[in-house]
């Protein structure tokens, strides 16, 4: 438990391992993730380490093994998911591994291929079955053979080219149409009598290109051409994306080899497919026949394709994820070799790591079997080292305690051994965030999420969803528990569950006024001076009478939360700067601990703890029922005692048979605490530069007279102690200008002066969000769920429930979830700013340990930052 309240001690190592037993010593340490590796070829680019062949190998795996994993998503196989890692597999090994993925990739390649290929085969076909059918209608409907005489046909024929280039050069204009009713004037008379025969082209087109497709036929054919089309009714499969496609069948007639070829240039322009179509309607009904045996040929091959495609992935579905896990293991374990060095001899691997001091045996251990896997005869060797580089911040956590230690790590990491408010976070955050939420309903709601989460851990890590708003809620699930726990308490003691309270103990209040004028007269007010209050506390919590107390209920709970956020949020600041005096003496920082730790704590409890106990000696000493002096009307105001104090300001005269002051000797006491709090200020300035400046002249002169040693003069310096160089929580002023101190100094004593007013009036932020929850429940029952009440009879069943339904969305959309991340927020904000800034640095960095299991959870990611 030692490294929940202050990091894990840490010590630099040099390992020295035989290079046939590296491999098998880094693969146990990524199991055991307790090591963090340093960079000792920084100046070595990437390409030109030992290993990189080997990363590229597993790079070009993991690309085989991407590429499986596509096409069994594709098709909806389930992969099988374990939830074991298997360990990293021997060097040797990749050789096979990379044998079965090449022959994977091959053979699902191949059968792609030839799925394509027979896909297309079958769209071609399909294609042309259609364009036969719909063919066959518009040669039915027309005769491709026509002449200029008056014979039925060809008279129907002519009629319809006319009409249709007539139709399509409305949109012309005068000069165009005239041009093109002259062709068709000279065409007749170059050739009367005669037959024309006409070509033809059929083939199939998207059927969003077909408007354009047709316009562009009519205006560089100018009319000559005439165009039929039908739409094909089932979409078809693209071949290539797999996509489903809508196409139309057409057919162009012309007269000319010229407007052939323009007709096919325009065809392939707009990517249509052309297919041959005999004239003669035997023949037609004969390709047909044909086509239609070829696609049953098509998708008999085609399903055997399918069904052979299907078991290969089915086969590799079981083993993807165990080939995953491997090749990261593998591409990690290359990775953290090329951050070590090479000796002369070029036999040995030279590295350096931190380790955890309480680990080393553990550490040790794991690299003894990662010899004798290997088969090596040479033991490895783990050397501490001395630095003067500041080491790693490692708070050992578990699930329940990850989630505290996320929101402090989010502010910033704790320096070296730095005191770690996490543990205290557990308790306060929860509080003061139920402080605002109070509500044993809303509290009942979010807790009951909370334990549902918890109870079902297991099954929802394993599910492992990308959805990062759900993995936030899940990551935090004991806090949300607790939240609504801490909740359910303030809850009970606002006696407010859904806006309404509970009648548990009774009611210390009698009324003695009738129904009628209890509910209709609105100025009533609950008066404990008159015999309705029977002189006693409620047992626990609020009386309920105060519910409906609606002209006085607001400016009660007013004062009372007011003045309990003022004393919660001053508990708060002494015990956060009480712990900076943990910091002070385990670095054994004599200067922090006279001119900071003792002044800010004087200073606090001399103005706002004496504000704080203000509020008690109000509450214990005045009543309504007290004769003056100490009536209810004779009750000062704190805040301006408070404010008269500060400023040294005489009290006003008081109101006749009342008392200035609240006991005998406030006036006295009250100099005294401002003056004490005074003399704190100057302290915290210039008592820690004067010290340091005293110190530095003390050690020149020893320094002079070589009196002393170097170890000695910082033993005077009062930063001896603790690891050399592992100062993360010590004097960060040693080496500074005495000008910077002195401007830091008062940069930091001025900042805490002023922020003690500030963050004193920061907490009626827990005020004002618990008066704010307490009034929206209220609005929205009122104007709500109160709707549905009032309805009798079966229609007011029906309409009740239809109002539950509304009112329960929008109590768990705006009251829990709303209400509950503005109250999270303010609380974080609490934690942070009012509470962390007394002891708390945050500047130092996390330990990132070489871990296989952290690797695995980033899908890879992190292989070569969890290595570095």
């Amino acid at each position: 438990m030692g490294s929940l309240f202050r990091s894990e001690e840490m010590t630099l190592c040099q390992l020295f391992l035989q290079s046939e037993a590296a491999y098998a010593c880094v693969s146990e340490l990524g199991e055991l993730g307790l090591v963090q590796f340093r960079d000792l070829n920084p100046d070595v680019n990437v390409f030109q380490r030992k290993f990189v062949n080997e990363v590229r190998r597993c790079d070009e795996m993991e690309r085989k093994l991407r590429y499986l994993e596509k096409e069994i998503k594709k098709d909806g196989i389930p992969m099988l998911d374990t939830g074991e890692s298997p360990e990293a597999p021997q060097p040797r090994e990749m050789i096979d591994l990379e044998a079965t993925f090449e022959k994977l990739e091959n053979e699902l390649r191949e059968v792609n291929q030839n799925a394509e290929a027979l896909k297309r085969n079958f769209l071609e076909l399909t294609e042309l079955k259609h364009i036969l059918r719909k063919t066959q209608v518009f040669f039915d409907e027309t005769v491709p053979t026509v002449s200029y005489n008056t014979s039925s046909s060809t008279t129907t024929f002519k009629s319809r080219w006319r009409y249709g280039r007539r139709q399509m050069a409305d949109n012309q204009n005068e000069d165009e149409q005239a041009q093109l009713l002259g062709e068709e004037a000279g065409m007749r008379a170059s050739q009367p009598g005669q037959n024309l025969k006409l070509g033809f082209v059929a083939g199939v087109i998207l059927r969003e290109r077909l408007a354009a497709f047709e316009r562009m036929l009519w205006r560089a054919c100018r009319g000559n051409v005439f165009l039929r089309q039908a739409m094909i009714e089932s979409p078809l499969e693209d071949p290539s994306n797999g996509d489903q496609v809508y196409k139309s069948v057409f057919i162009i007639f012309f007269q000319g080899d010229q407007l052939k070829t323009r007709v096919k240039k325009i065809c392939e322009g707009f990517r249509a497919t052309l297919y041959p179509c005999p004239e003669a309607p035997a023949d037609r009904r004969e390709m047909a026949m044909g086509v239609m045996t070829r696609i049953e040929d098509l998708n008999t091959v085609l399903g055997q394709t399918q069904d052979h495609r299907h078991r290969v992935l089915v086969a590799a579905a079981k083993n993807l994820k165990n080939w995953f896990v491997k090749v990261r293991k593998i591409k990690a374990i290359y990775h953290t070799l090329n951050l070590f060095n090479l000796d002369v001899t070029q036999k040995c691997l030279i590295a350096e790591c931190w380790v955890p001091v309480l680990d080393i045996e553990t550490i040790q251990l794991a690299l003894r079997r990662g010899t004798e896997r290997s088969g090596s005869s040479v033991p490895p060797i783990l050397n501490r080292m001395q630095t003067f580089e500041n080491p790693p911040t490692y708070n050992r956590t578990n699930k329940f305690t990850k989630a505290f230690q996320a929101l402090i790590d989010a502010y910033g990491v704790a320096a070296y051994r730095e005191m770690n408010p996490a543990p205290y976070t557990i308790i306060t955050f929860p509080f003061l965030f139920a402080v605002m939420f109070g509500d044993l309903g809303h509290g009942t709601l979010m807790a009951l999420f909370g334990l549902w989460m918890i109870r079902k851990e297991k099954g929802l890590a394993a599910q492992k969803t990308t959805n990062e708003i759900w993995n936030i809620f899940f990551g935090g699930r004991y806090i949300i528990f607790l939240m609504g726990v801490f909740s359910m308490y303030t809850g009970l003691i606002y006696n407010d569950i859904f806006s309404k309270s509970l009648n548990v103990f009774g009611s210390h209040w009698h009324v003695n006024y009738n129904r009628t004028t209890v509910l209709n007269n609105k100025h009533l007010q609950l008066n404990p001076s008159t015999a309705d209050y029977e002189g006693e506390p409620y047992p626990f919590g609020m009386d309920p009478i105060w519910q409906v107390a609606t002209a006085n209920k607001i400016i009660f709970q007013n004062s009372y939360k007011m003045k309990i956020s003022i004393i919660l949020g001053v508990i708060h600041m002494i015990f956060g700067v009480s712990l900076s005096l943990h910091n002070h003496t385990y670095f054994k920082n004599r200067n922090a601990l006279l001119y900071e730790f003792i002044p800010q704590l004087v200073f606090l409890v001399m103005m706002f703890f004496y504000l704080a106990l203000l509020m008690f000696i109000k509450w214990n000493r005045y009543a309504a029922t007290n004769a003056p002096p100490y009536s209810a009307g004779c009750a000062p105001s704190i805040l301006i005692t408070f404010i008269d104090m500060v400023l040294g300001n005489t009290p006003k005269t008081p109101l006749p048979g009342c008392e200035s002051y609240m006991y005998a000797g406030q006036s006295f006491f009250q100099n005294l605490f401002r003056f004490v709090a005074l003399c704190c200020i100057p302290v915290m300035l210039l008592g820690k530069p004067l010290k340091i400046i005293q110190q530095r002249r003390q050690a020149n002169r020893q320094n002079l007279t070589g009196a002393t040693s170097d170890a000695e003069v910082g033993m005077t310096n009062g930063t001896a102690g603790g690891v050399a160089g592992h100062g993360g929580g010590g004097d960060p002023h040693e080496e500074e200008e005495l000008s910077e101190i002195a401007i830091h100094q008062g940069i930091h004593t001025i900042e805490f002066v002023l922020g003690s007013v500030s963050h004193t009036a920061s907490y009626l932020r827990l005020w004002a969000l618990s008066l704010a929850h307490a009034q929206l429940a209220e609005v929205l029952w009122n104007m709500v769920l109160s709707i549905g009440l009032k309805q009798e009879g079966w229609t007011g069943g029906i309409m009740l429930t239809i109002v539950f339904a509304f009112w329960a969305i929008l109590t768990v959309g705006i009251l829990v979830l709303m209400e509950g991340l503005s109250a999270f927020l303010h609380t974080l904000r609490l934690h942070w700013v009012e509470f962390q800034s007394k002891f708390y640095k945050g500047t130092g960095y996390a330990f990132q340990p070489f871990s296989f299991d952290q690797i695995i959870e980033n899908g890879g990611a992190a292989a070569v930052e969890g290595a570095e």
